[in-house]
C-alpha cells in the first residue's frame, strides 16, 4: 500500500525561499531580464543557486597515518606525474600542511623532485 507521505519522499515538492535584495541588485537583475538573458527573477535566482552549488566544494579531510599518506602521495604522483601540492591535498582529502610535510621528506629522500 502506498501512502501520501511515501510518494512525497520519492518526489519532494519544490520549496519556496524568500530573501531581501538591495535596490541596486534588483535593478541589475531587471536589466538582465529586460535584455532577455533571464525569463524572470525566479529564473535568475534558480540559476544563481545552481551555479553557486556547483562552485562550492566541501572537502572532508581524512585522518590517516604518516606512512599511509606517504604511500598514497607517491601513488598519486605515479598516476599524474605532475601536480601541485594543493591538488594532491584536495584529491587525496588530506590536510595541506600534512601533505607539504610528507612532500618535503619525499624530496629529501630523492623519491620526488621539483620541476622548475
Amino acid at each position: 500500500m502506498t501512502s501520501v507521505s511515501s510518494i512525497e519522499e520519492k518526489n519532494p515538492q519544490p520549496k519556496a525561499v524568500g530573501t531581501k535584495i538591495t535596490s541596486r541588485e534588483n535593478e541589475e537583475i531587471q536589466n538582465l531580464i529586460d535584455a532577455g538573458i533571464y525569463l524572470s527573477f525566479s529564473d535568475f535566482i534558480r540559476e544563481a543557486i545552481r551555479d553557486k552549488l556547483k562552485a562550492v566544494k566541501v572537502i572532508n579531510l581524512r585522518d590517516i597515518n604518516y606512512d599511509t599518506a606517504k604511500k598514497e602521495i607517491l601513488g598519486y604522483y605515479r598516476s599524474y606525474s605532475e601536480a601541485y601540492d594543493y591538488e594532491v591535498a584536495d584529491d587525496l582529502e588530506l590536510d595541506y600542511e600534512f601533505v607539504c610535510q610528507v612532500l618535503e621528506e619525499l624530496e629529501s629522500e630523492g623519491r620526488l623532485g621539483l620541476i622548475e
